[in-house]
């Protein structure tokens, strides 16, 4: 039988294993912040090692030349970026939901922001910017007393039409977002870098 200071190792060793693990963020997941609407609260977020996942995008376009254009497959849930006509790359995506459908048709890249945060849709903060109240809308929550409103983060935006444009964001696996198209971080860092102002952007159902 295991002595009894061995017996307190083991324990010391069992908790401190079991509170790391605890604190660990799943693969992809957001650190610390509300991502760009979220479908579901954080309470519920599944926690499977396949959640948010991506095993699709890849870009193979550095050192191509041609002029770059982008489609969006909805029903595939992908985006193609083509530099003339050789596809370039390939990125997952989430975008609109049931109830808030990303808009189709032909469009052109009409504005490029790197550190955009969203003016509908975040949290509410205190002044120590701790999070209060966390995926409000704007249009229908109220502020409690002490709290501001703290856009949420949709870095890397390639605004396309209206409030709708490609942007980093959580990928849960399906459609989810309010009709942004959300992409994850890598690829969307790296078709901000590649489309200009005026790049055609098709969106296809």
């Amino acid at each position: 039988m295991p002595s009894p200071a061995r017996l307190l190792l083991l324990v010391s060793l069992s908790l401190a294993l079991s509170s790391c693990a605890n604190l660990l963020p799943m693969a992809g997941a957001p650190r610390g912040q509300t991502q760009y609407l979220e479908a579901f609260p954080v309470a519920s977020v599944p926690t499977s090692a396949l959640y948010n996942q991506d095993l699709d995008s890849y870009w193979d376009g550095d050192g191509m030349r041609g002029p770059p254009s982008v489609i969006i497959d909805l029903s595939d849930q992908k985006a193609y970026f083509y530099k003339g006509d050789a596809l370039a790359g390939v990125s997952a995506l989430s975008t609109g939901d049931e109830k808030h459908a990303t808009i189709t048709g032909k469009f052109k890249i009409i504005q490029k922001n790197q550190w955009h945060k969203s003016n509908l849709y975040g949290d509410f903060v205190d002044a120590y910017g701790n999070v209060v109240v966390a995926n409000i809308d704007i249009t229908k929550d109220k502020p409690p007393p002490g709290t501001r409103f703290e856009g949420s983060k949709m870095h890397y935006f390639m605004r396309f039409s209206g409030g709708t444009g490609m942007h980093e964001g959580f990928l849960p696996g399906y459609p989810a977002s309010h009709g942004c198209v959300r992409m994850p971080g890598h690829m969307a860092a790296t078709f901000f870098k590649n489309v200009e102002i005026g790049t055609p952007v098709t969106v296809r159902p």
